[in-house]
């Protein structure tokens, strides 16, 4: 297996970001597996790569933090080589009615969403460049598109997102460097989860496939993004929706 490339996943511990550090590690990358606190459930994930084969590296990192990204990006060069997929998943919610949302509220969101994606973008695209050659996947959300009530501050981030890597397409696309953007529907992950079964449900009802998404499913879009076939793919926002939302 050919680990010539190396990739970051962050939120890498669960769910899509989880998914997809196993649908990397399958195409032949080694993957540094980012995670904020669940150290116990990143140790799953690089169990399972190494088991099917794979290198996987578990890192700390708060992507909210520009120091911590840089410690962490520091010691995966150190232990796997020059990182050159980057595939910025990490995310956070905090719903609440746009009255009721306080500036504290709005910067920690922003912070983990927006930010978080600029941090980690900004510490690589460097050996990208020196590389010549590079893929940037954000995951963004079909609530970055439509607007959902009681999301303004996730919704905003998300949104945000698209226009963050439209312009980094602009800008790096000669090297050749890939910026695209996957926005996933509702997804079954434990984000949704804990929402509530009902609010699953009323998703689920709005989704023209009639069923809520996998993981692997938003996985396998973001591993086409980064391989050598996606290579004239740039500036695109990918839905993985079930057709929510088509039109947006």
């Amino acid at each position: 297996m050919s680990t010539d490339r190396v990739a970051l996943v962050t939120g890498g511990s669960r769910g899509i970001g989880a998914a997809t550090a196993t649908a990397l590690a399958a195409a032949g990358h080694a993957v540094a597996i980012g995670y904020r606190s669940d150290e116990p459930a990143a140790a799953v994930v690089q169990r399972q790569v190494e088991d099917a084969g794979g290198r996987a590296l578990p890192v700390q990192v708060d992507v909210a933090d520009p120091a911590s990204v840089d410690a962490a990006v520091t010691g995966i060069e150190a232990e796997l080589g020059r990182i050159t997929i980057a595939v910025n998943n990490a995310g956070i919610t905090d719903d609440g009615l746009f009255i009721r949302t306080d500036p504290e509220h709005w910067r920690r969101v922003l912070g983990t969403n927006l930010d978080g994606a600029f941090h980690v973008i900004h510490r690589v695209a460097p050996g990208m460049l020196r590389a010549r050659w590079g893929r940037i996947v954000n995951v963004s959300s079909v609530v970055g598109l439509m607007g959902s009530a009681g999301q303004v501050s996730y919704a905003s981030s998300k949104a945000a997102l698209v226009g963050l890597t439209r312009s980094l397409a602009r800008e790096l696309g000669t090297r050749p460097i890939t910026a695209n953007v996957v926005a996933p529907g509702p997804i079954e992950t434990e984000m949704l989860a804990a929402a509530g079964d009902e609010r699953a449900a009323q998703l689920a009802a709005l989704v023209p496939a009639g069923r809520l998404g996998r993981p692997d499913e938003v996985a396998a879009a973001i591993a086409f993004l980064c391989s050598d076939a996606a290579g004239f793919i740039n500036g695109a926002v990918l839905p993985v929706d079930g057709g929510l939302g088509m039109g947006h």
